[in-house]
């Protein structure tokens, strides 16, 4: 399930594991958790099913403040979010937007470009550790 500009590791815990993980790795790396969305609950409170899918959304005014003074309208991806997702095969999966996806998609300028790599640096830091790969 591969889709263009989003970044996905496979983790070697269930779903609910790592996406407690992924919360702990946030905070402790000093990042605000906003919401943890537990769509497979939304879909069962309307009778739907829906393998284990949940997001994360988490950020840092001193992270996303300079992209959006270069551009109001990264808010709409800002702040971050990771979604953890089980495939039909039983594997979890964390998967995130690119940041430097997010840099062509806004038309960041050049000189964002060490916070957009901060960003990113960030996300694999904390999925990886989330996903138990480090």
């Amino acid at each position: 399930m591969a889709a263009e500009g989003f970044t996905t590791v496979e983790s070697h815990f269930g779903p609910k594991e790592t996406l407690d993980r992924l919360e702990a790795e946030v905070k402790s790396k000093g990042m605000t958790v906003f919401a943890r969305i537990d769509h497979s609950a939304g879909a069962a409170a309307v009778g739907l099913t829906l393998l284990p899918t949940a997001v994360l959304i988490f950020g840092n005014a001193r992270g996303g403040t300079p992209l959006m003074q270069s551009s109001q309208l990264i808010g709409f991806d800002l702040p971050l979010k990771v979604l953890v997702w089980q495939d039909t095969s039983g594997k979890t999966w964390l998967s995130y937007v690119d940041p430097g996806e997010l840099a062509k998609r806004y038309g960041l300028p050049l000189d964002t470009a060490s916070t957009v790599n901060t960003l990113k640096g960030v996300l694999q830091a904390v999925t990886s550790r989330a996903a138990g790969a480090l």
